[in-house]
């Protein structure tokens, strides 16, 4: 009895390891498969074989390389775009998006709507989200019975079970189990994300080379966030997804934050604090709403013409973000950095005070070594981090029942 246990549970684990080499390389041989997972090729031809009966892969055409050598052709395996579908929702600053997504990671149906997240009611607020899932799922050209997972993402705090959100600086709403009204409307399982934590999910599966164990991502819009990957997983605190670097104390009794704190980084390098400090306006006004990013580029571009309080502004933030780093790195030492959303644009504007500041700190002994990406539109990552997440539970959970689903509670990286 317990012999079939460990091999239903080694069968289970090959299949689960089959179905992340073939989403990870896109159309991979059965060869290649092998020299990835470490698996025999007679494992990975019973494996795909079962797999392709049951609709989850499917075989692609021979290359015209392997077609040219001897032998049998080497023919590739995808995922089936049918087997599966995930919706992703991201809601950010007055602006609330969602896709649909089949299970080879295309986007098949999507919709964003503007909204007034700072005044809305909480009941318009979750209505809101309810509504836009629902006009998705009413597609006529979408099977709902395909849609296995939604994963919502949403800028704050969000709680370790990745079941709600707990704060958030784009309402003043707290404590709202998206998760859980997602479920009990709709009957489809659903997560709650932070967005800077998607934003880490989705750089390592595009460049897992660079992003793999130790890296961080710092979103550079309205608000300033952090995802942080330290030895392969996500770093989360105990009762929540942690890793608030906009909110770290930059200046005790400084700059007034949109949080209604003062002092922190984001009141210094948040889009509305650096267009503050360009408009020379006193620490204590109060943080305008929102800025555009059509706004912020012309800054940014009156900031490269000439010396003034434009450039002053940006160096501020170059400042506060440094010094925010330099700590990180006391404690965990330099890491990759990517720098994502509009302001990632200015980073030229940025970086020269950064490093400057992260050199007078305990980690800026390697100062010069450390590098940074940027990407200045932070939306396709968050999308993509979140499918990513929702895909990887498909695969596991679904697809090799048993196996647990790196990241499903928030703590793993996908």
């Amino acid at each position: 009895m317990s012999v079939g246990i460990r091999h239903d549970d080694l069968r289970r684990r090959n299949r689960a390891m089959v179905i992340a080499a073939v989403r990870r390389a896109g159309q991979p041989s059965r060869t290649e498969i092998a020299a990835t997972t470490g698996l025999s090729h007679s494992t990975i031809s019973a494996i795909s074989s079962d797999l392709i009966g049951e609709g989850i892969l499917a075989e692609g055409k021979p290359s015209e390389a392997g077609a040219l050598k001897r032998g049998r052709p080497q023919v590739g395996l995808g995922l089936n775009p049918e087997a599966a579908a995930i919706m992703t929702v991201v809601l950010s600053l007055n602006f609330l998006s969602v896709a649909v997504i089949d299970y080879a990671g295309q986007v098949i149906s999507e919709e964003q709507r503007r909204l007034d997240t700072l005044t809305m009611s909480r009941e318009a607020l979750i209505g809101e989200c309810v509504a836009i899932v629902r006009r998705r799922l009413e597609d006529p050209d979408i099977d709902v019975r395909s849609v296995a997972r939604i994963a919502l993402a949403i800028q704050g705090i969000t709680d370790t079970e990745a079941r709600a959100m707990l704060w958030s600086p784009i309402t003043p709403q707290t404590d709202i189990a998206f998760a859980d009204i997602l479920e009990a409307e709709f009957g489809i399982p659903a997560t709650m994300e932070n967005d800077c934590n998607m934003m880490a999910v989705a750089l390592r599966w595009r460049d897992p080379e660079r992003y793999r164990d130790d890296f961080i991502a710092i979103l550079l819009s309205h608000g300033i966030g952090m995802g942080l990957v330290l030895k392969g997983e996500l770093f989360t605190g105990t009762h929540s997804s942690g890793g608030e670097f906009g909110h770290m104390i930059h200046r005790p009794g400084g700059a007034l934050c949109r949080c209604g704190r003062r002092g922190c980084v984001e009141a210094y390098a948040g889009n509305y604090a650096i267009w503050r400090n360009a408009r020379q306006l006193g620490e204590d006004t109060e943080p305008v709403a929102d800025v555009s990013d059509a706004q912020m580029r012309a800054l940014a571009a009156t900031a490269r013409e000439r010396a003034g309080p434009e450039r002053e502004a940006y160096r501020k933030a170059g400042e506060a973000l440094g010094y925010g780093l330099g700590s990180l790195f006391a404690l965990i030492d330099p890491a990759p950095v990517a720098m994502v959303g509009v302001s990632a644009a200015a980073f030229d504007l940025i970086e020269p005070a950064l490093r400057e500041a992260i050199a007078q700190t305990a980690g800026g002994q390697h100062s010069k070594s450390i590098s940074f990406d940027t990407e200045p539109n932070e939306l396709p990552l968050i999308r993509e981090g979140c499918a990513m997440r929702a895909l990887t539970f498909v695969d596991q959970e679904i697809f090799a029942p048993g196996v647990q689903a790196r990241g499903s509670a928030g703590k793993n990286v996908a």
